[in-house]
């Protein structure tokens, strides 16, 4: 039989042990799942801003159609301070300016071969599609400061349907690109630039391959125009921002379907981009639309082996920011 002694004894173990356990269990809900959330932050971060970053993009894009319109609202009260028949001219460079500081900042911007794009008269510029194609809007930027030219740009017919896009569409002059009206375009004296591959290259083209597939109407364009074609390519584009590569066969089939872009894009990272022009490939009427894309599409890849690693890096893009890095890229190529 216990005596009283032992009772107390063991009452004082119990009382221990089951505080042991109350204070085990508090340790665990309190510290452990805040440690296991502080992992979760830490993990999914940069997964989470990755997928958000692309809405950057959207934001400046929104952000110029919200500037575009207080200038249309406004453009009785300042039409009298303008020299020119353009009302756009003054809105075109308060957005770009925009559009050049994000460039320079967030990506150290260059354009490289500008001597390549004509001061008068009209050239077609074929370029490389990107996930999101922010260098064609640092590039028209560039342009109009540099050139004091506007480039007429071709987009695909579902942007003409994304709130707040028309304007922007009606400023920088873009279209939805018939092989007539591109024509007519650079029978004005225009520069016009196009993206063979499209959509279908921005969502599907992973490794700096160009998906033109048969589409010759850029061919036909500057045959029919009777004009020069400039390749261009921009280095590390793919790096700033990438489609996912998982899910790519659910993907083509939506967008052989709807003809809608649904893969999802990531990135945002500050990558050095630089856009690279080649020599103008001049007019010859000896060659046929299929011949000619051939003649674009090498003189395109030839750009993208000279300039761009291959498989792309988003950590070296990342380091080609420091000059030093850069320098010895450049050296090694």
């Amino acid at each position: 039989m216990l005596k009283q002694k032992d009772i107390i004894f063991l009452s004082i173990i119990m009382y221990l042990v089951q505080n042991f356990f109350i204070l085990l269990g508090i340790f665990i809900i309190v510290y452990i799942d805040i440690d296991y959330s502080l992992w979760l932050t830490w993990v999914l971060g940069p997964l989470i801003i990755t997928f958000l970053l692309p809405a950057v993009i959207a934001l400046l894009l929104y952000l110029s159609a919200f500037l575009l319109y207080i200038y249309k609202l406004h453009w009785t009260n300042i039409k009298t301070t303008l020299r020119t028949g353009d009302k756009w001219e003054a809105a075109r460079k308060s957005v770009g300016a925009l559009w050049d500081a994000h460039g320079w900042i967030w990506h150290g911007y260059e354009v490289k071969g500008l001597e390549n794009i004509p001061d008068t008269g009209p050239a077609l510029i074929i370029y490389y599609h990107g996930a999101i194609p922010v260098d064609i809007y640092y590039f028209l930027v560039k342009i109009i400061f540099n050139k004091n030219r506007l480039v007429h740009t071709v987009a695909d017919h579902f942007l003409f349907k994304v709130p707040g896009f028309s304007i922007i569409a009606d400023c920088m002059k873009v279209i939805p690109g018939t092989v007539q009206t591109c024509a007519n375009v650079l029978k004005e004296g225009n520069l016009l630039a196009i993206s063979p591959g499209g959509v279908y290259e921005a969502q599907f083209s992973h490794n700096y391959n160009l998906m033109w597939k048969r589409r010759l109407g850029f061919a036909k364009v500057a045959l029919e125009a009777k004009v020069p074609i400039i390749p261009m390519f921009t280095e590390n584009l793919r790096e700033a921002f990438r489609t996912v590569s998982f899910g790519k066969r659910l993907f083509l089939r939506i967008y052989a379907l709807f003809k809608l872009p649904l893969a999802p894009v990531y990135g945002g990272f500050p990558v050095k981009m630089v856009t690279h022009l080649g020599k103008p490939i001049p007019y010859d009427k000896n060659l046929t639309p299929e011949e000619l894309q051939c003649k674009v599409a090498t003189a395109i890849e030839d750009l993208i082996n000279d300039h761009q690693r291959i498989p792309g890096n988003i950590l070296y893009a990342l380091f080609e920011r420091i000059p030093i890095f850069r320098k010895y890229k450049e050296n090694s190529n």
